[in-house]
Order: structure tokens, then sequence, then C-alpha cells
């Protein structure tokens, strides 16, 4: 097997476990805010234990990378592949992160009853579940359109995030004993919001590795 197709096989099973890990990461995303709504503490629990597993996923791809990059002298495009491929891990293992630290903090509610229900919350996941997805698709594709685009779907999840935070400030004011909930309620999307911008990150490395330009917003 020459140099080049060795090279190629080497990045095809980088890619595959890439998409392995974004799926496990959107997994987190959903059973955490599933946990959330349903008042699911075991699921909460699951989210939390199954971090490690993501941790592994990105150290395992990180070995692969870095011995490509050992391989005779790759392509400066080769290089912004394998470059990008290390930064975008970095971002889904943050986001993995951000789903566990959800599911702690979901934990912190006990059993009492909700000050309101965390729709806005339920939208945002789905809005930042799609932009995970979306991201690391526009990387194995190369397509750079769904990759810029992702910059604007953010500006929803911000604006999402802003309606969250008025939500909470009225329902404090209404009542102070509304203050801890409304506290644990804004940090999950704080973090939702967090992981919109690491989408927008992991599109920012397939604009690098397609074009050798890096944007970051």
């Amino acid at each position: 097997m020459s140099i080049r197709a060795k090279y190629e096989a080497e990045l095809d099973k980088v890619f595959v476990k890439l998409v392995d890990m974004c799926h496990e990461t959107q997994l987190s995303i959903e059973k955490s805010i599933s946990a959330l709504k349903n008042r699911d503490k075991a699921l909460a629990r699951e989210v939390m234990s199954e971090d490690a597993h993501i941790d592994a996923m990105e150290r395992d791809i990180e070995q692969d990378c870095l011995k490509i990059l050992l391989m005779e002298h790759p392509f400066a495009g080769d290089f912004r592949d394998v470059s990008a491929a290390l930064k975008m891990i970095t971002d889904l293992e943050r986001i993995a992160d951000q789903a566990a630290d959800i599911s702690e903090l979901s934990l912190q509610f006990g059993d009492n009853n909700y000050i309101k229900e965390p729709e806005h919350i339920e939208i945002m996941s789905k809005l930042v579940i799609g932009m995970v997805r979306d991201s690391v698709a526009s990387y194995i594709n190369r397509d750079l359109e769904t990759a810029m685009g992702l910059d604007k779907r953010d500006d929803r999840v911000d604006a999402l995030f802003e309606e969250v935070k008025h939500d909470l400030v009225n329902l404090i004011r209404e009542n102070s004993d509304n203050a801890d909930q409304a506290i644990l309620f804004m940090m999950i999307a704080k973090y939702l919001e967090r992981i919109g911008d690491h989408a927008v990150n992991i599109g920012e490395w397939t604009e690098y590795s397609v074009t050798g330009k890096h944007h970051p917003g």
C-alpha cells in the first residue's frame, strides 16, 4: 500500500470515529434534557457516568490523528484535515462535559415542583443538537455552506437564552423563593448556549480544513 493510500485509509478511520463520537455527544445532550424534563434521576446519573466513555473516544481519535501526522511529510491539505479533526474532538468532548453538567444540575432540583416548565430550554436543546450534528457532517462532506451557516443558527440559540433569562428574572421579581430554581435553569440554558458556540467552532474548523482560512467568531 502506498503512503498516500495508507494516509487516506487512516483518515477514513478518523472520520468514522468522529461520526461515532458526534452521535454519542448528541445522545448525551438528548438524555440530559430528557432527564430534566421527566425528573429522571437515573438517566441524569447515566449521562454523568457515560462522560468518561466520550473522554476515551477523544483520546482514541487523538492518537489516530497523531499517527497520521507522523507519516512521511503530509501535504498542506492533509495537515489541515487532521489539525481540524484534533480541534473538533476537543469541542465535542467539551459539549459532552456540558451535557453531564446539565444532568448534575437537574439533580439539584430534588423533588420540588418546577417554577416553570422548561419549554424554551427544550427548544434550545433541539437547535443545538441539530447544529452539532450538522457541524461534524459539514467537515466529513466538506460542506462549506452548512459550516458557514451555523453562525446564523447560533443567533437563534442566543436569542432563546435571552428569553429564558428574561422569564426567569421576572419569576424572581414575582417571588424571591423562585431564585434557587431560576439560577439552576439559567445555568442549564447557559450550558446549551455554550454548546451552540462549540458547534460554530467546529464549523469554523471545517472552513479551515477546506480553505486554509480560519475566521473565529
